[in-house]
């Protein structure tokens, strides 16, 4: 077992947990919205920062994806994680202004307002992966994937061409954290359109 501290609390978890499932464990919260425990980790969204401190040394790590290791010291509330939360909650409330869970989850950590400007008022997807990796790991198809790089990066049947691969499972719209998937299948006539044309949230 591996023994250290979260909070200045001892805990103790197996090898190969990460500091996220660690602290899940043992009740203390740390915000996430392109984690679930289904598919692998990826630290896209970075909403799970937390402090490491040994001494005057520290750093920001993504605790879904930094393995648990002995005698670190881990804080989840630090000045340094709240300004860095902070800050991914404005970008995400400019990204995604149509989404209420980002905008129900931001308002619980005290953020209502970006200073960021917003071009598509109506956008929900923060292009987080993770319907994609369900897609891939739970349902075995990857009939959607990420297509194109940087700002202009979205979620895609592959190569953005017509594919027939998805068999209409759902599992995109219940895994997606912020309801654009729902919201993409919404405006179609049904889920199996999807597999008709390349999504384009």
């Amino acid at each position: 077992m591996i023994k250290f501290n979260i909070n200045d609390i001892e805990v103790e978890v197996e090898p190969g947990c990460t500091v996220l499932e660690a602290a899940r464990q043992y009740g203390i919260e740390i915000p996430t919205l392109c984690y679930h425990e289904a598919v692998a980790p990826s630290g896209a969204c970075r909403l799970c920062m937390v402090e490491l401190k040994d001494g005057d040394w520290s750093k920001l790590v993504a605790s879904c994806i930094y393995p648990a290791a002995e005698g670190i010291n881990v804080y989840t509330e630090t000045e340094r994680v709240q300004n860095v939360r902070n800050w991914i909650f404005q970008m995400l409330l400019a990204q995604c202004p149509a989404s209420v869970e980002i905008k129900t989850l931001a308002k619980k950590y005290g953020v209502t307002s970006s200073r960021f400007s917003i071009e598509n008022p109506d956008e929900e997807c923060m292009v987080c992966g993770l319907c994609t990796r369900a897609c891939e790991e739970i349902v075995g198809l990857s009939a959607i994937s990420m297509v194109d790089r940087g700002v202009y990066k979205k979620v895609g049947a592959p190569f953005m061409q017509p594919t027939d691969v998805c068999v209409a499972c759902g599992c995109c719209v219940t895994i997606c954290p912020t309801g654009a998937m729902r919201s993409y299948i919404d405006s179609v006539r049904s889920v199996r359109s999807v597999t008709l044309t390349p999504l384009a949230l």
